[in-house]
């Protein structure tokens, strides 16, 4: 298990927050809303925040757009990684990683498992490194975008966990 010194300094990242859906606007963004009041109550600066329509060309740019940016250190998407027709989030995504983390979507599932059982076998949640940007893509569901943070993301993007976390890692994704 992780811990937290109390002695170590926090260093707050510059997150983007993007929801794929062809249904949701502002107002009922429940797990937008979650990941960005998530990410800010824990320290870290929502730099952008938007909505797609679950279209891959669209999500893609929107990604590129994002990773292209250097203020952008972590992107969260929401929604899309289903299996029905329309979720198209890994297809969007993968392309543009640089380097997949794999972990973070069997973990994801394992974590889910207790929740809602082999019902988490349908969540195609994934994450990578591009352009040293960190991307994570969750399932839609509020409740999975809480545990994802709260049991993964939370710790990993605290650069005060130990012994080890993404957010130290962040000045190194440069390293050659």
């Amino acid at each position: 298990m992780s811990s937290t010194p109390q002695n170590a300094t926090f260093m707050p990242l510059a997150i983007a927050i993007l929801t794929i859906s062809d249904s949701r606007t502002e107002a009922d963004d429940k797990s937008g809303a979650l990941l960005r009041d998530k990410a800010e109550a824990a320290g870290h600066r929502v730099v952008a925040k938007q909505i797609v329509a679950d279209d891959l060309y669209q999500m893609r740019a929107i990604f590129s757009h994002w990773i292209a940016d250097p203020e952008v250190r972590v992107i969260l998407s929401t929604g899309g990684t289903g299996i029905t027709g329309r979720d198209s989030t890994p297809e969007a995504v993968a392309p543009l990683l640089d380097k997949s983390i794999d972990g973070f979507g069997e973990l994801f599932r394992q974590i889910s498992f207790q929740e809602i059982g082999p019902s988490t076998i349908q969540s195609r949640a994934l994450a990578g490194l591009a352009n040293s940007t960190l991307v994570f893509c969750l399932p839609g569901s509020s409740g999975a975008c809480r545990t994802a943070w709260d049991d993964l993301l939370a710790p990993q993007l605290d650069s005060r966990t130990e012994p080890c976390n993404f957010a130290q890692l962040i000045a190194r994704f440069d390293e050659h």
